[in-house]
């Protein structure tokens, strides 16, 4: 089954945050744009395989809901929800972020 994808503000917030500091910060305009496309990437693989993958083992995420996909190539990954036949991308991360304690 195929999902459509749903970005919410927050993770296109996310994803801009990432962004900025790679054009701003690291002046690295190759980065971002990598970032950019995977992203893109990892988002149709979401709308694929989004009910295949396992909930978040952080009781408080998989009681909402919560699944992550890490991107295909960088060190972020996405969580999301599944609500009938729509994905809903709520943030965006690095993996090395404090995510758990962020939402909650």
């Amino acid at each position: 089954m195929d999902y459509e994808i749903l970005v919410s503000e927050d993770a296109e917030r996310d994803l801009d945050d990432f962004i900025r500091y790679l054009l701003f910060e690291k002046e690295n305009e190759q980065a971002a744009r990598n970032l950019l496309d995977d992203f893109e990437i990892t988002k149709q693989n979401l709308a694929h395989v989004a009910g295949s993958l396992k909930y978040c083992t952080n009781p408080r995420l998989r009681e909402q809901g919560y699944k992550r996909i890490n991107f295909t190539a960088h060190r972020y990954f996405m969580l999301y929800r599944i609500v009938g036949d729509k994905v809903i991308i709520d943030n965006i991360f690095y993996e090395l972020q404090d995510y758990e304690n962020r939402l909650g």
